[in-house]
């Protein structure tokens, strides 16, 4: 997962949020890796995301074009709540935000060649509120993110199939991973016992 770059915040131009605390947990609690089998389980590891955000977290997306990316935001957003129909990569917008029981701010970075061009999306605008942020191609503005985020990086592995690393920074993004992981594992158990193979013949 890429590494965040040494930075100087007191000399950039855009106000960055409160330091955090460094994260307290061990580094079981911290990483999760899982692989997904299609588009409908990565949805279903964003609603689990989206089912334990509280509010202000921060959430850092790597991977290749067609990884997932959009389609794990897609579920947060239903994990929140809000309607799902508009929600797409945002390439040319820059960030579009969506309204559940939490504010989320959908982000991408995709285009941004420059500290200059980072500047001018409004990102840091977010970055200390109470709206959960989700940046796509994070690797471009990791020397803006606080330290305290949850990073999530989509491989591809088939064409269907995905391995998702997960790795929680600080204090916030920690108990965000194991309510993340407590739900997902909870709703793949339940969608295993619908599938056809699982269910028992009922009796004639």
């Amino acid at each position: 997962m890429p590494s965040r770059p040494s930075v100087d915040r007191r000399k950039s131009d855009v106000g960055s949020p409160p330091a955090r605390r460094p994260s307290q947990g061990t580094p079981s609690e911290n990483r999760w890796e899982i692989i997904s089998a299609s588009v409908r389980e990565t949805d279903r590891l964003g609603q689990a995301i989206g089912h334990g955000l509280r509010g202000g977290e921060i959430l850092a997306l790597f991977g290749p074009l067609g990884a997932g990316k959009t389609a794990l935001v897609r579920g947060i957003a239903k994990g929140l709540g809000a309607a799902t129909t508009g929600v797409s990569s945002p390439t040319f917008v820059l960030i579009h935000e969506y309204r559940g029981r939490l504010a989320l701010a959908h982000v991408d970075l995709y285009r941004i060649d420059s500290l200059r061009d980072l500047e001018s999306t409004g990102l840091g605008e977010y970055l200390s509120g109470p709206t959960v942020t989700v940046i796509e191609w994070a690797d471009k503005g990791l020397a803006w993110l606080p330290d305290d985020r949850l990073e999530i990086e989509l491989r591809h592995l088939t064409v269907e199939s995905r391995r998702v690393r997960l790795a929680a920074r600080g204090p916030v993004s920690i108990p965000l991973l194991l309510r993340t992981k407590t739900e997902f594992c909870r709703s793949r158990t339940t969608a295993r016992r619908g599938h056809p193979k699982h269910r028992k013949a009922q009796p004639i």
